[in-house]
């Protein structure tokens, strides 16, 4: 008798011992402190990332160009003289680009001129040179010129290659002309130019055939439109 007591008291201690671990753990998964989607797995599949704001440039697309330029034409045996014209370009792609030239100088006297005394070779009409061309061009090598930290220009060196015409001395003379240059970007629609050319073509003034090679060194302004 005594013995079957002491069974149903150590089966009644089992299932107080076994209710003691089974009813925290039935707690615990109600009260959501496992895994959930509003849990640790639940950050870490969808955290909650601030999003930055990104203002995209507002870059002009632009093919036309427009521009003057002013520098030095030096003439082969007429001396270095003012030039002053105008451009107008259109640039096909991003490399390529055709540009219309138009530019006028007005021709210094000779050497023999000079030394000679009275003797004149062309009238003060026939010093007026002018020039127009139209060539094909390729831009290399963009990059940037940093002023300062906060101040900067873009930048594109270019080549330059095509044919036209110069009149002076009362007769026009087929050129070509070959020249490259720096183009600094203000902002997105006027840049500023800094380019050589040279312009070559025969003439026969001192009684042969003469070939010649006359440099033109330019600074130039244009607008994009």
């Amino acid at each position: 008798m005594e013995s079957r007591f002491q069974r149903i008291f150590l089966i009644a201690s089992l299932f107080g011992i076994l209710f003691s671990f089974t009813i925290p753990a039935l707690a615990a998964g109600s009260s959501g402190d496992g895994p959930s989607d509003d849990g640790e797995l639940g950050k870490i599949i969808t955290p909650d990332i601030e999003r930055r704001t990104i203002k995209e440039a507002d870059l002009d697309n632009e093919d036309f160009e427009f521009g003057l330029f002013y520098g030095l034409l030096a003439i082969e045996d007429f001396g270095a003289n003012e030039v002053q014209g105008v451009t107008f370009a259109y640039h096909i792609t991003e490399n390529f680009f055709t540009e219309a030239a138009y530019g006028l100088s007005t021709l210094q006297k000779t050497s023999y001129e000079l030394l000679s005394g009275g003797v004149q070779l062309l009238t003060d009409d026939e010093r007026n040179l002018s020039y127009y061309n139209l060539a094909l061009g390729y831009n290399v090598l963009p990059g940037q010129v940093y002023i300062s930290d906060k101040w900067h220009f873009d930048t594109n060196i270019y080549f330059i290659a095509g044919a036209g015409n110069t009149h002076f001395a009362d007769k026009n003379y087929f050129t070509y002309n070959l020249g490259g240059g720096l183009r600094f970007y203000a902002t997105d629609s006027i840049s500023m130019d800094l380019s050589m050319r040279n312009y070559t073509f025969t003439h026969e003034l001192f009684g042969i055939s003469k070939h010649t090679n006359n440099l033109e060194g330019r600074f130039g302004l244009s607008v994009y439109f």
